[in-house]
């Protein structure tokens, strides 16, 4: 399930901008820029997902109820508002997203910054 650039470009991107501002107190920063991050990532799949049966399969493949999956897949909202929406949060956690390889750029500064 890759869209666009994969999390292994996000990954080497997020490596090298780790060890350019290591010096730097930019945790704040990182962790605005995960939140971004993540979000965006849930939008693509959920674009990626183009039809409403597509979508009603995956979010109850992923543990949502029936009625909510119907409700969320049926929705006419677009892709940037449902990718905060409570429902692809459930779906997509931060545990789920780095399973998949995503590596938070919160952490990753952590790492480098405690040399």
């Amino acid at each position: 399930m890759e869209y666009g650039v994969p999390l292994s470009e996000i990954t080497t991107v997020n490596n090298r901008m780790g060890q350019l501002f290591r010096l730097a107190d930019i945790k704040t920063k990182c962790q605005e820029l995960d939140v971004w991050t993540r979000r965006r990532i849930r939008m693509c799949y959920w674009k990626q997902w183009k039809k409403i049966k597509t979508k009603h399969d995956n979010l109850r493949k992923f543990g949502i109820d029936n009625f909510r999956a119907w409700e969320y897949a049926n929705t006419r909202k677009g892709y940037w508002r449902i990718s905060n929406s409570p429902i692809l949060a459930l779906t997509f956690t931060n545990k789920r997203l780095k399973n998949l390889g995503y590596l938070s750029f919160s952490e990753r500064y952590t790492q480098v910054a405690n040399f």
